[in-house]
């Protein structure tokens, strides 16, 4: 069984916009004061250490951070077949990152309806697209795994489209759970858990209310004990809690709100 660690995904000052104005060293900074032993970058925030991983693995050393994972996107929203070589190329120039910190987790996100068209058609392109990534994430030394979204026009919202996705895709395909996620999608949480255990590498953890909106960690309706407990029994979760927050609280003060969902899971994982 895996020890837990918690890491902060960066994506609570991505969300943000022109409205973040800071770099990379200022999330690193901002997430070793809060506690946290790693971090999850992705392609958008990671700066002027896009074609640097020595150096950014020496300021996460210094920071006492480890790289937990690197999530990227894609502007075809790994569905558009005329895009695919686009985000093959992407594949390979941040598994090539990746394999710079071992045990890095390659994550990409969630396959998104880009143009018109059948969803079924849509989402299976999106499976091949995640197959060939995978292959080419081995070749570099890096696991590769999928992670869902419920944001606008994605394709992996429901319990329909996991189960289409899942049956589509190689096994040496992961999957990045997202508890926020899945809620918003309408799934039981537990459930999905435990119907695609064997692709969990590590998990994203963040709270909704019972409405769909986001909230603070233990503000909402996620059992949190319980996906901590879900997430121990899936025989290749390496142990990474991603603990990720895009409460209006987290607009108004990014720093702070990432500090108080690591103080809830200190508490949480310490009763």
């Amino acid at each position: 069984m895996a020890t837990e660690r918690l890491a902060c995904q960066t994506f609570t000052w991505e969300m943000l916009g022109d409205g973040w104005t800071g770099g990379p060293d200022d999330l690193v900074e901002a997430i070793a004061a809060a506690g946290y032993e790693g971090i999850e970058i992705t392609d958008t925030m990671i700066g002027h250490y896009a074609d640097r991983p020595d150096a950014f693995a020496k300021r996460l050393d210094e920071a006492g951070l480890a790289l937990a994972a690197f999530a990227y996107g894609s502007d075809g929203g790994f569905s558009e077949p005329d895009l695919a070589e686009a985000d093959y190329e992407a594949c390979r120039k941040w598994a090539d990152f990746a394999a710079r910190f071992p045990g890095a987790v390659l994550s990409m996100g969630s396959a998104t309806a880009m143009s018109e068209g059948p969803r079924a058609d849509k989402i299976g392109r999106a499976a091949d697209i995640y197959n060939h990534s995978a292959k080419i994430a081995r070749a570099a030394g890096v696991d590769l795994a999928l992670h869902p979204s419920s944001h606008e026009n994605t394709l992996l919202f429901d319990k329909a489209d996991y189960d289409r996705i899942f049956s589509l895709l190689d096994d040496t395909v992961g999957w990045v759970p997202d508890t926020g996620h899945i809620l918003r999608g309408g799934q039981d949480l537990l459930a999905t858990f435990g119907d695609f255990a064997h692709r969990i590498r590590y998990v994203h953890l963040k709270d909704v209310t019972a409405e769909g909106t986001w909230a603070m960690l233990g503000a909402g309706v996620c059992d949190v004990a319980a996906v901590l407990d879900a997430a121990k029994r899936a025989p290749r979760f390496n142990g990474w809690i991603v603990v990720e927050e895009e409460s209006d609280e987290a607009g108004k003060d990014p720093a702070n709100a990432v500090r108080r969902n690591f103080e809830t899971m200190r508490a949480l994982t310490q009763a």
